[in-house]
């Protein structure tokens, strides 16, 4: 199809000469229709590289128009555009119905154009030939990476939902980039001359979230010589995320929960209220409904904060990404590290494809880091590669695994394997509870009973009738 036309489905002639001639300024060719069965049959006639229709249409409903062109032309991105619209009917447009856009009249016909220009450009970006990407031209939204099918429905929700103030759950494995996104949100939205406060539940002790979260008062607690504002305080009038949130302890998250509710929180060892406008996004690598079932999230809590979700592919799920994502790490490497490479060539990259990549686009990262560094031309090639361990059947280094007597209890074994991850992972329990795949409070409960009993002492493996487990860094 041609990058140049658009087929608008509408019966309003005011809102069709509107976006028509600001179309034609920016170079567009467009036609026209009234109704849905005439804009199914032009079509086939006109070859448009998009759509835009209406959701109320004459001979056709629009969400039914929207689904025969996705049955007929699944690679044809459709923009809707509705007399009233709302956050849910958008999401509903885009996650389930397979919409590019949505928009609510009256359409800022400029921005319009934008996504229209967008869409186009990747079009023209997936039927062109596959050759490694210019260095100084990645497919980027924000800081964001690809061009993937799932990344623009990505980039869509995010479109959407950053000029609203609601709450936002993004979900997605480890190393995928859910910090990235909370910030392109906030970037994006009315806040971004506010701050932008980031705080990991997983990695601050129980005993000093509340005042992380919340602030303190002088002499709340021994050592609070000074009176200090807590994250809430601090991403006032901004954006706060609060990453990992199902580890937060389930006091805090009941008293983050009426935080929300109530827009006020009360400093640690405090007598008043003080009120605060942050919008809270949140994150996970868990899936939050079976966080729930094991008793690890307040079921209201997620209700509160899950007002939007949105869920990051893994990266082997968008493999057509990794080509511009090498490249943009390169270029981005190469200058931090002032070193010569400059692309990949093609055998070190098909090396790349092969991988199941468990550690996403952080494990990637570290990949390239590690070529750039050691490569002293300007191709990285498929021997700074080849040697990180990416093929999964390889053999498994006697460091990653433990040795135990067959008929050892289950306990000692957990025991030992829990010990043996935390050398590992250098003692970062919250590393260690995502590979061993328990939540960091579970890790910390195993590691008290440990210390009491005191079996926190050196493994033993010499001897006989041995059992092999193995502990690997999955990314």
């Amino acid at each position: 199809m041609s990058n140049g036309r658009v087929l608008i489905v509408d019966a309003d002639p005011l809102f069709v000469r509107t976006v028509r001639a600001a179309l034609g300024q920016a170079g567009f060719e467009s036609v026209a229709e009234a109704d849905a069965l005439c804009g199914l049959e032009q079509v086939a006639a006109f070859r448009p590289a998009i759509v835009v229709c209406d959701t109320n249409l004459p001979g056709m409903e629009g969400f039914a128009l929207l689904r025969e062109l996705r049955a007929n032309f699944p690679a044809l991105p459709v923009v809707l555009v509705a007399e009233e619209g709302s956050i849910e009917l958008a999401l509903h447009a885009i996650q389930e119905e397979g919409a590019h856009y949505f928009f609510e009249k009256p359409v800022d016909a400029q921005q319009l154009v934008a996504v229209v220009e967008r869409a186009c450009e990747a079009a023209g970006d997936e039927t062109a030939a596959e050759s490694p990407p210019e260095p100084d031209a990645p497919i980027a939204f924000g800081k964001l990476i690809g061009n993937s099918e799932p990344m623009r429905r990505v980039y869509a929700l995010i479109e959407q939902v950053a000029p609203s103030s609601a709450s936002v759950l993004i979900t997605g494995e480890s190393g995928t980039g859910k910090e990235m996104v909370a910030r392109t949100i906030h970037n994006l939205s009315p806040r971004r001359k506010a701050g932008f406060i980031a705080i990991n539940c997983a990695a601050i002790p129980e005993t000093l979230m509340e005042s992380e979260l919340f602030g303190h008062e002088r002499g709340a607690f021994t050592g609070a010589s000074v009176r200090r504002q807590g994250c809430f305080e601090l991403a006032n009038g901004g954006t706060l995320l609060l990453d990992e949130i199902a580890e937060m302890p389930a006091l805090l998250q009941a008293k983050l929960l009426r935080v929300l509710e109530e827009r006020t929180m009360r400093r640690l060892g405090g007598s008043h209220e003080v009120p605060v406008d942050v919008r809270v996004l949140a994150a996970t690598n868990r899936d939050p409904v079976q966080a729930v079932m094991s008793g690890a999230f307040r079921e209201d809590l997620l209700y509160r904060l899950n007002v939007i979700t949105l869920h990051l592919p893994p990266l082997r799920a968008r493999k057509g990404d990794l080509q511009p994502l090498v490249q943009y790490l390169i270029t981005d490497l190469a200058k931090r590290h002032d070193r010569p490479a400059r692309r990949i060539s093609t055998a070190a990259l098909d090396v790349l494809r092969a991988h199941h990549w468990p550690g996403n686009v952080r494990e990637l990262r570290n990949v390239i880091e590690r070529a750039v560094i050691i490569c002293s031309g300007e191709s990285v090639e498929r021997h700074h590669i080849a040697p990180y361990p990416l093929d999964q059947r390889q053999t498994v280094r006697s460091e990653d695994t433990i040795t135990l007597p067959v008929g050892t209890p289950i306990d000692e074994v957990e025991r030992q394997m829990i010990i043996r991850t935390l050398q590992k992972t250098d003692n970062n329990k919250t590393r260690a509870a995502e590979l061993l795949q328990i939540s960091i409070k579970t890790l910390h409960n195993k590691l008290r009973g440990y210390r009491e009993r005191g079996l926190l002492g050196e493994v033993e493996t010499s001897r006989p009738a041995m059992l092999t487990a193995t502990v690997k860094d999955h990314g």
